[in-house]
């Protein structure tokens, strides 16, 4: 398989933060319109396409299989302008402050695009002490310039206008860099596998793009009750600290080495049959994986596993390094195995 990783720089440089994800669900309409039998936007912004599997054989009945990845990255709203036409932002998501310092953003009003510069308040190392510049500013000190007098800002921007961190995806090597690889990496991941699919598939599909993930998995558990999957498999990334200053036992998964299969993480316990069942698939295929276990995060999985009376579910995670940055890698090997293993399993 040679992956085309146009669209998935596209995908990163679209902006789409949780509940503002418009721009990222118009460009997968256009690109799904000819790989399934429907599409549909529900009332919280998640875009569901079906694909109807083939008819089994002896009269047994389909599964309802829902993937889910989500389409919404971390960033910012405007929370507050003030006298001087500085703009204060909520923030989306997790940050590390550490990341954010003097950052190209673009804040998205009603009718425009505007550039700005996001960074903390406070002295330039030129007139700070030893003190200011051992610490690491909360993000509630972070501000937004436009370079504009108040009252033009005042005219243009209003609360809840979208901000995001500006950074032009690119190849490095076999690595595909950016901003919004979480989860536009998994995004790229289902779309493929639609459009590689080729016939129906084994059971019905329901590929669900979904919103508000990064402020607590909220599109994902509307779309699960709606679907009402009998199996749950949830798209999204994962850490690879495979770099220096890190222990080993803490990488949680490493670049190039395969595709993640989920067994824990703070919001669910994968189900044990689905871990051992893509496990042992990969291995009859020759496909890579990593068995993966971290200590703090939650993805689209766990709502489809808590929804209704309970889904059977599991999470394939890409391995991506520097996560919840504007520099965000996943490795092309890895994009292949996990399009790999789900096709496989789909077929």
């Amino acid at each position: 398989m040679t992956l085309n990783p146009d669209r998935l720089l596209t995908l990163s440089n679209l902006n789409g933060v949780p509940g503002r994800e418009d721009a990222v669900r118009e460009y997968l309409r256009g690109e799904l319109s000819s790989l399934v039998d429907e599409t549909r936007v529900d009332a919280m912004g998640n875009l569901i396409a079906f694909k109807a599997g083939r008819e089994p054989l002896g009269g047994a009945q389909r599964e309802r299989v829902m993937l889910s990845a989500h389409m919404d990255e971390i960033g910012f709203l405007v929370r507050y302008i003030d006298d001087r036409g500085f703009l204060r932002v909520q923030a989306l998501g997790g940050f590390d402050p550490r990341n954010l310092f003097a950052r190209n953003v673009t804040v998205q009003t009603r009718s425009e695009t505007l550039p700005g510069i996001l960074t903390p308040g406070g002295r330039p190392i030129h007139i700070s002490s030893a003190e200011d510049r051992s610490k690491v500013p909360e993000l509630k000190a972070f501000f937004v310039d436009l370079g504009l007098e108040a009252e033009e800002v005042k005219r243009r921007v209003r609360v809840g206008d979208m901000v995001t961190l500006d950074q032009q995806a690119r190849q490095m090597g076999q690595l595909i860099v950016g901003k919004a690889m979480d989860d536009r990496a998994s995004v790229f991941m289902q779309l493929e596998v639609l459009r590689q699919l080729e016939g129906p598939p084994r059971h019905d599909v329901y590929a669900v793009f979904s919103t508000q993930e990064e402020v607590g998995l909220r599109g994902a558990v509307t779309a699960a009750y709606s679907v009402e999957p009998t199996i749950g498999i949830g798209l999204d990334v994962t850490l690879a600290v495979d770099t220096p200053g890190v222990e080993a036992d803490e990488a949680v998964t490493r670049l190039g080495e395969g595709i993640g299969i989920k067994v824990y993480d703070s919001s669910m316990v994968s189900t044990r049959s689905l871990v051992d069942e893509f496990a042992d698939l990969a291995e009859r295929e020759g496909i890579r994986y990593q068995l993966e276990v971290l200590a703090l995060g939650g993805t689209d999985g766990a709502a489809i596993q808590r929804s209704r009376a309970g889904v059977p579910t599991l999470t394939l995670s890409l391995p991506t390094r520097y996560i919840h940055s504007v520099t965000e890698a996943v490795h092309v090997d890895d994009l292949e195995a996990g399009i790999a293993l789900l096709l496989a399993y789909l077929r």
